[in-house]
């Protein structure tokens, strides 16, 4: 079958967007993953040297108020990043914090999950509450302008694209509000009860891995 010129030309456009996606996220993973003291994952726990993950920040949950990371002081956070229009790696993760801190019991009073989005433009407060209607009652969601939560992601090592990146770089239309996905990088992290790194998790590990690591901490 001969494919017309306008077909080919969505098509290609559509490569072009998958391929420098998957380049800056794979880079991004790398950088992370292999950097050391310019920024990486530490290959060292909290306790034996200065965490290289995390920082402060002030966004919005969902219910509009303003919340710092020093208002989690004294509990452990459980953050995950990503966003509500994610088929299917988001809610999955949020459903394994949700599980894991529901099987720690009492223990789990003390484990603060906190899902920070990276799609403020469609995330806001409202639309992050009716969301977190799916998860753990005390679950707390975040979102801020664009600037707040790239300064955010960066402390936390978080790599993602959005889809006017994506878009501007393969030269192409730019979608609908509702009609674009995000890459990302996709971790559970475990921080401190002062906000230090501890560990962190892939964003596909079970309920029981989650629990199992927390439990180390407690």
């Amino acid at each position: 079958m001969t494919m017309s010129p306008g077909a080919r030309g969505v098509r290609k456009g559509r490569i072009v967007i998958a391929f420098v996606a998957t380049t800056i996220i794979a880079g991004g993973l790398y950088y992370a993953l292999t950097s050391g003291e310019r920024g990486g994952f530490p290959t060292n726990r909290a306790g034996s040297g200065v965490a290289l993950i995390g920082g402060p920040f002030t966004l919005v949950d969902q219910n509009g108020a303003r919340r710092s990371d020093l208002d989690f002081r004294g509990k452990f956070m459980l953050i995950y990043f990503g966003y509500t229009h994610c088929p299917d790696a988001c809610p999955m993760a949020l459903q394994s914090m949700t599980d894991a801190i529901g099987s720690l019991g009492e223990r789990g009073a003390g484990v603060e999950s906190i899902f920070i989005t990276v799609d403020p433009a469609r995330d806001t407060s409202e639309h992050l509450k009716r969301y977190l209607e799916n998860f753990h009652p005390r679950m707390v969601a975040l979102t801020g302008d664009e600037s707040a939560i790239a300064a955010v992601a960066k402390a936390y090592r978080i790599f993602y694209t959005t889809a006017r990146d994506q878009h501007a770089a393969a030269g192409t239309a730019q979608p609908s509000n509702a009609d674009y996905l995000i890459d990302h990088s996709s971790f559970i992290y475990l921080m401190g009860r002062d906000g230090r790194y501890l560990t962190h998790f892939p964003s596909n590990a079970s309920p029981e891995q989650l629990a199992e690591g927390i439990r180390k901490f407690l």
